[in-house]
């Protein structure tokens, strides 16, 4: 059984709803709303973890952590013609490869 713990959590501020909103990563539609960014923290671990309680009791697979998955560093990426020439163009002035121009970008 996953723990909730092992999840990937962050806070952000929601000016709409005026107070901090906790996020998983892995479980997107599920969300915590509080005034105090520690407990809206808490309160979205908390509900993970009465999903994955739930989850588990009814036979469901439960998403694995992103903390545990393996990552090959490669990324296939569909552009447009256009933009492939402008990348080569940049990379090219740079005197760089597209591979290293792009990475650049995505860190940005």
């Amino acid at each position: 059984m996953e723990h909730a713990r092992n999840y990937t959590y962050r806070v952000i501020w929601s000016d709409d709803d005026g107070e901090h909103v906790g996020l998983c990563a892995e479980f997107p539609s599920l969300s915590w709303l509080d005034a105090d960014p520690t407990k809206a923290l808490e309160g979205i671990m908390d509900v993970v973890k009465n999903v994955i309680a739930e989850l588990t009791a009814s036979g469901e697979p439960v998403p694995q952590p992103m903390s545990s998955k393996k990552f090959s560093g490669k990324i296939a990426a569909r552009v447009t013609p256009l933009v492939h020439q402008k990348l080569a163009i940049e990379a090219a002035e740079k005197g760089i490869s597209m591979n290293r121009l792009i990475s650049a970008k995505l860190a940005m």
